[in-house]
């Protein structure tokens, strides 16, 4: 059942109630499939959904399947050469925009009607928030309605923490993630603010296309938290894609430039150059277009400035920091500043849970310093017969860990004599799809030393797997730690094609406790990439 549209309630002068078994706010996978466990059980289960545009959840609408239908087609369009002329370019793009929209309008009605059309689950559209400890009201576009529920679940997701930039919310071709996967036309040039996996994931995607790419970090290690190898790799198989990256770089301002597109006011530590007008000071569009960077003074060995930014985003206008006195400065640290000009700009600086609105505190429920929902390992929050599943939690920010999530609370529903536990999760994975996809599980060797543990490393050339020649696609490494005594696999770091399907083996192999011999060992079909963990646990 659905309330959503005018008709389906007749009672405009009074506020529509409704008592339920259940309520879960947020149609995500967590609550989805919750929600179709309770009615299957003969609860009543109300599911509130703020859009439309999201029934099913971040993943299927805006998150993990249509980017990859987007990567999968920028991966076609450069293997076909699509990517070589600005009209096969756009052509190409507008062919992945059109598959991507057919995939997610799919997706989104069959999840839709999935619910829906259970006799025991009433879908409303309207944004929730809490009156009392286990009241909500729902505002729909027909009014409000007011639910009470025995049992509350929030299953609110997460949503783009964006800086504090001046002009990032009102200048146009500014994007977060979901804006720039729904574009009609594909940007010519592409300023990414943020180098974590999200930002590569649509760096590598756009390079494919054949936009020119420009990836602004605001430190000066690439990808801090994986092992220094491995982001080498990583790094070098972007910028063969044609990918620039510049390190130590903040975004000062946005705003509009002349031509239409967007300029940046970009402050890059560790780097001096003789002084010229500000770029705050200086008409949108004029100036010192097409300026190379690259003979300014770098004083760090990790700002990696573009080589030409006239196939990338237009520098100009470079100034360093003045002294009290107004006179440049030279000492550290230095500061260059530069406009730089560009068709869009993706906003990748992290996700953050999305509690806005609720009214959290009419029930009791807390937050955590981060603002996560807060909850202890069974999901609980501070109130009563609520809980919060998936990204909102503030645990890793994946649709399986949601789905994860489901199992935890239901095993709390079905009578379980000892109830699953945060706790008793193991081994969580993660893929990022790069023109190589990166996936990784366990410890990596940065972590296995900062542990204290006694380890070996194990490593594998791609290039030395038979399957990756025989599919044209040899590069990358494989790595994994292995406990030096007991044979204990701690993790591995897999860049490398079909990486995304080999890692659930190692993980499967970590969960059951299998020493590394057994994947050494192991009889896989051939040829295949996963017989490569013969040779790199051997």
């Amino acid at each position: 059942m659905s309330i959503s549209t005018p008709n389906a309630i007749s009672t405009p002068n009074t506020s529509p109630t409704i008592t339920t078994d259940a309520l879960i706010i947020g149609f995500g996978k967590g609550g989805k499939t919750l929600a179709a466990k309770l009615s299957a059980a003969g609860r009543k289960v109300v599911v509130a959904e703020a859009s439309a545009d999201m029934y099913g959840g971040t993943c299927i609408n805006i998150g993990c399947l249509p980017s990859k239908s987007l990567i999968l087609s920028a991966e076609q369009a450069r293997r076909d050469g699509a990517n070589s002329t600005p009209e096969t370019r756009e052509a190409a793009f507008e062919a992945a925009i059109k598959e991507k929209r057919r995939v997610t309008s799919m997706l989104r009605d069959k999840n839709y009607h999935k619910l829906a059309d259970q006799d025991n689950i009433t879908v409303i559209t309207g944004r929730a928030h809490f009156t009392g400890p286990h009241s909500v009201e729902i505002a729909t576009a027909e009014g409000p309605i007011a639910v009470t529920a025995s049992k509350i679940f929030i299953n609110t997701g997460a949503t783009p923490r964006i800086p504090d930039i001046p002009g990032i919310h009102t200048t146009p071709g500014v994007y977060t993630s979901t804006g720039l996967m729904d574009l009609d036309d594909m940007p010519q040039r592409l300023v990414i603010i943020g180098s974590g996996f999200i930002g590569l994931e649509f760096a590598s995607m756009f390079a494919d296309f054949g936009t020119a790419v420009t990836v602004l970090q605001h430190n000066a290690e690439f990808l801090p938290r994986e092992d220094a190898d491995v982001a080498a790799a990583i790094r070098a198989q972007l910028e063969a894609q044609g990918v620039k990256f510049l390190f130590n770089a903040d975004t000062k301002a946005i705003a509009p430039a002349a031509d239409g597109g967007v300029r940046l006011s970009v402050a890059v530590k560790g780097m001096t150059r003789g002084a010229s007008q500000a770029c705050d000071s200086t008409p949108a569009g004029t100036g010192n277009a097409h300026t190379d960077i690259t003979g300014a003074t770098d004083t760090t060995t990790t700002t990696s400035p573009t080589s030409n930014p006239t196939d990338h985003a237009t520098m100009s206008h470079v100034q360093t920091k003045p002294s009290d006195d107004g006179e440049p400065r030279f000492a550290e640290p230095a500061e260059a500043r530069f406009c730089l000009t560009t068709d869009a700009v993706l906003v990748a600086t992290g996700r953050t849970p999305n509690v806005e609105g609720l009214h959290l505190e009419a029930a009791g429920v807390e937050l955590t310093e981060r603002g996560a929902v807060k909850v202890d390992e069974l999901l609980r929050t501070t109130a009563a017969d609520i809980w919060a599943l998936g990204d909102v939690n503030g645990g890793p920010q994946h649709t399986y860990i949601s789905l994860e999530d489901y199992r935890v609370v239901w095993s709390q529903l079905n009578g379980s004599d000892r109830p699953y536990t945060v706790k008793d999760r193991k081994h969580v994975p993660s893929s990022t799809f790069l023109a190589t996809p990166y996936s990784r599980v366990g410890l990596n060797e940065r972590e296995a030393k900062a542990a204290g543990l006694d380890y070996v490393v194990k490593r594998l050339p791609v290039a030395a797997v038979p399957k990756a020649q025989v599919m044209r696609r040899p590069d990358g490494l494989m790595k994994a730690i292995v406990e030096r005594n007991t044979g204990r696999i701690l993790g591995a770091m897999l860049l490398s094609v079909e990486s995304h399907e080999v890692i659930n083996i190692v993980k499967l192999a970590m969960d059951l406790d299998a020493p590394a011999s057994t994947l050494r060992d192991m009889v896989f079909t051939h040829p295949t990439i996963a017989e490569a963990l013969n040779d790199l646990f051997a």
